[in-house]
């Protein structure tokens, strides 16, 4: 996260070693201006060539800002989230409503789950490709929109006229039971508000009742550090180190837990993959550090950079890496980088947790238990890229409209999925009997999540999904382990 520079230099660069480079770099620049053979801008030289020249031999996340990318700089940090409040699944050529989201532009137009958008402003999706329709949906929310729209058992398309809207985007976005007592939350960032989002969540879940619980942290790019400490509070115990800092030119600086934190005692997992970075490792690796949870999945991004945007002259901007962020036992967050650092390459060591296990330091998490995610197979890519999963489910729900999906017990049934296998079939999907078998339990839980997103809410389909899922399933098995 970029913040704004609150401190000076501590120590002073060498005045006569600055003013010996900078008349080095004023002679070229006045030999290449009088001698070049095309005319030379000055400021794109040295706006777009000498400064980003320099921060390259630093880190990559260093960035010179010049006029126009800082006043878009400025323009983000204060724009908001606009959309329509559209849950869509993103096929090859095709766009599929899964849900449209209570009181949003979407909802209240008509869209329904099983509509496929057709088209948008009168760019017709099926001639884009995969990563094409992605954007430019992306784009699209930014302003008022004309979307035509296939309704299953409709001849005729409908079109729509959708405004965007500030939407609640939370961050904490998922929280249920996934067996009695044992809950699963997914932090999708941190941002101001996650601390309360989760504190509500857990106490919506049982509070201190629960006999576990799943944090999910994966895809979780960080955000506000501060909000990952708030969030540390609620697992650790007071007086423990959550981070430290370390710098050149600042002081070495830790944050503990509040004395006045009242954390829950229920056993932890936390499940992360290669996309967890920053603030979300930072959160990671101190329940790693303290033995309060066990850590599940893939080695996280390795990103443990402090950030701050020092202003300059002309409405220009620089954003420095000043500080790395360090875990409780003193790993660095941050993986190596390509300029070097003395501190970062000394991480190869091993370091002690509170109980004396050893963790792995170098960047990034390493998890307590590996876990890859778990390979597709071509049957798979098959029937989600076709989407006759979920338009097999749109139009069972059409045909079964009385069932109660809320109720508990509804399953696929195995006569639903030899019809399933049938539409697939009529569909040039025609799979080996070895194949079928292999995938029949695979089959039935997308099914059931298909039909869940459109009968009941995406919500409730990721709950499906989470039952199947690998990384979740060893979490369960850990967290019964440990009562």
């Amino acid at each position: 996260m970029l913040l704004p520079a609150l401190f000076l230099f501590a120590t002073p660069p060498s005045t006569a070693d600055l003013d010996s480079a900078l008349k080095r770099f004023t002679e070229t620049l006045a030999v290449v201006q009088a001698q070049a053979a095309d005319p030379v801008n000055t400021q794109q030289a040295v706006y777009q060539g000498a400064i980003p020249g320099m921060l390259r031999t630093l880190d990559p996340h260093s960035i010179f800002f010049d006029p126009d990318q800082n006043e878009q700089l400025k323009q983000m940090e204060n724009s908001e989230r606009k959309g329509f409040g559209t849950v869509v699944s993103v096929l090859p050529g095709r766009v599929i409503v899964l849900q449209a989201l209570p009181g949003t532009p979407s909802s209240k137009a008509g869209l329904q789950p099983g509509d496929e958008i057709v088209a948008v402003n009168n760019v017709v999706l099926a001639r884009l490709e995969f990563d094409q329709i992605v954007g430019y949906l992306g784009e699209s929310h930014q302003r008022r929109a004309q979307l035509i729209v296939r309704r299953p058992g409709n001849a005729r398309p409908f079109e729509f006229v959708l405004d965007p809207e500030l939407l609640d985007s939370p961050s904490v976005d998922r929280a249920f039971l996934l067996q009695p007592a044992i809950g699963y939350v997914r932090v999708n960032g941190f941002d101001p508000q996650t601390a309360h989002q989760l504190h509500d969540a857990m106490e919506k879940l049982g509070g201190d009742k629960l006999k576990g619980l799943v944090i999910d942290l994966r895809d979780n790019p960080g955000g506000v550090v501060q909000a990952a400490l708030e969030v540390a509070s609620f697992f650790l115990k007071p007086g423990q180190k959550i981070l430290s800092v370390k710098g050149r030119s600042i002081e070495e600086q830790s944050v503990d837990v509040p004395k006045t934190a009242m954390p829950y005692s229920f056993p932890l997992t936390v499940l992360v993959n290669a996309k967890t970075a920053s603030a979300a490792e930072i959160l990671t690796g101190a329940l790693q550090d303290h033995d309060r949870a066990v850590i599940l999945g893939e080695a996280s991004f390795g990103k443990g950079l402090v950030q701050n945007v020092f202003p300059l002259r002309g409405n220009t901007a620089l954003a420095l890496t000043t500080a790395f962020y360090y875990t409780p036992s003193g790993r660095s967050i941050q993986k190596p980088l390509p300029s070097g650092n003395l501190e970062i390459e000394k991480q190869t060591e091993q370091f002690r947790t509170d109980s004396g296990r050893g963790v792995t330091g170098g960047g990034g998490i390493q998890p307590d238990v590996a876990i890859a995610p778990e390979l597709t197979t071509r049957l798979r890519v098959a029937l989600d890229a076709s989407g006759v999963i979920t338009s097999f489910a749109t139009e069972f729900i059409q045909k079964h409209d009385k069932i109660n999906y809320a109720a508990p017990g509804f399953e696929v049934t195995p006569g639903l999925l030899e019809d399933f296998q049938v539409y697939a079939g009529q569909r040039d999907i025609q799979p080996s009997v070895a194949e079928w078998s292999q995938e029949r339990s695979w089959v039935q839980s997308r099914l059931k999540q298909e039909i869940f997103n459109q009968a009941l809410g995406v919500a409730k389909g990721d709950e499906v999904e989470a039952q199947r899922d690998p990384m979740v399933r060893a979490a369960i098995e850990r967290l019964i382990a440990r009562r």
